[in-house]
């Protein structure tokens, strides 16, 4: 016998069990978006290297030392398993011209790529939902996103979620930052670790997201963003404030917080739990007023959030909300395998009705036996059992037998009318 074949680590199959649960997250996003004007957009799972390179930042984890980036052996093209979304549909809206006419809010779901250690929460294959609004620049449409995936939350039920704020300025004010971080950290050079070091002149807004414990005192006393900003930048962060606070949405300012990506300006944000452990964060986002340009475009304002699907389905699984899979609402037990052509016609009525129907099927040793039928329609779920009868069958009819009022009554319905006893079959 072949040896098995088991799947890829850090990349999992997603089996029945669970699956309902992502449609159920999945139906309740496509909702909220379609009640805020969002419309989908799918773009391809491998992207031209060069526009992660070039929208994320060199000097970033996810280029650095996470990117599944391999050469094409037909073309010598240099490709990547796209490590986050943002930049594919940025580059989609350049390519497309999609705002010739306006701006867009659109929505995406769909895999991400990451080459990084898996743990609960964190895999090799992971799946995000984003919401990405290009073409407006105001602070009310930060504000409207923030409270779009604040109303997620409640949809679902979940309340152990909280909101940082951030404001990252713009690039002349965050130039200025930088420079007062590199001459901090200069002076502290003792205390940086390997990376921090590394990145001290490329990159020394990303040390202040460091993990490092023995540095968190350090990262504390460096100097603030927040104090370079200009007039301007502080008018758009407050006014996203205010508006949150007229939504009654609580939120803490977070000067640590910087995101991942070097695309960031102005608005940063995430959404924070503590019931995940280490893998606190479970939507983050911001304006990128300079990704379009970057990647081509005209210059146009956006602003965007992702969050990991999940990690959020574990903190509604932590929460005890856990949706279950419907069970269908009748099982056809079958006798006579002659009979399938006109059962088959039933089934057919009754699932245009909408009623779900799951209907037996026959083993090696055919259709098996009544009783054998009965546990299996027990096992579905089902409320009733359709019981296609040999001498009821010769008369038109099916008995319709409850499964679970305790008395397990049954009637007669005939075949020729379905539509006339189908209602009462629908849970």
């Amino acid at each position: 016998m072949a040896d098995k074949l088991l799947a890829v680590k850090g990349m999992n199959d997603l089996l029945p069990a669970d699956s309902h649960a992502w449609e159920w997250l999945e139906d309740l996003v496509r909702h909220l978006m379609r009640l805020h004007g969002y419309r989908n957009i799918r773009t391809p799972i491998v992207e031209p290297t060069a526009l992660f390179v070039r929208g994320l930042g060199e000097v970033t984890d996810i280029v650095e030392k996470e990117m599944y980036t391999f050469v094409d052996h037909l073309n010598g093209e240099k490709l990547t398993l796209r490590p986050e979304a943002t930049a594919g549909v940025v580059r989609a809206v350049v390519e497309h011209s999609m705002l010739y006419d306006g701006g867009k809010r659109l929505y995406y779901m769909g895999p991400m790529f990451r080459h990084e250690r898996p743990q609960k929460g964190r895999y090799r294959q992971f799946h995000q939902i984003g919401a990405e609004v290009l073409g407006f620049g105001g602070p009310e449409v930060d504000a409207e996103l923030i409270l779009l995936a604040h109303r997620l939350w409640s949809n679902l039920g979940l309340q152990d979620v909280r909101l940082e704020l951030n404001s990252l300025g713009q690039p002349a004010e965050r130039a200025e930052h930088r420079s007062a971080l590199i001459a901090y950290f200069e002076a502290n050079i003792n205390a940086l670790d390997e990376d921090a070091r590394r990145r001290l002149h490329s990159n020394p807004l990303r040390i202040l997201d460091t993990k490092n414990p023995a540095m968190q005192s350090l990262v504390e006393g460096a100097p603030k963003l927040m104090d370079f900003l200009g007039e301007e930048s502080r008018r758009h962060f407050e006014q996203v404030g205010e508006i949150l606070r007229a939504q009654g949405v609580e939120y803490r300012v977070n000067p640590r917080l910087v995101r991942g990506m070097d695309y960031y300006n102005l608005t940063v944000f995430e959404f924070i739990t503590d019931r995940l452990g280490s893998q606190g964060t479970v939507c983050g986002g911001g304006r990128y007023d300079y990704l379009i340009e970057q990647i081509g475009g005209k210059p146009a304002p956006a602003v965007g959030w992702a969050l990991g699907i999940e990690r959020v389905l574990e903190l509604v699984r932590e929460s005890g909300r856990w949706p279950q899979t419907p069970p269908p609402d009748a099982y056809a037990i079958v006798t006579d395998m002659k009979q399938w052509p006109v059962v088959m016609r039933v089934l057919t009525a009754l699932r245009e009705i909408g009623v779900s129907v799951q209907m037996h099927a026959s083993g090696p040793q055919g259709m098996g036996s009544m009783k054998s039928q009965f546990k299996k329609a027990d096992a579905s779920g089902a409320a009733y059992a359709l019981v296609f009868g040999q001498q009821e069958f010769e008369q038109g009819q099916v008995a319709v037998k409850s499964l679970r009022d305790g008395q397990g009554e049954q009637r007669l319905v005939p075949l020729a009318a379905v539509a006339h006893w189908a209602s009462e079959l629908k849970a």
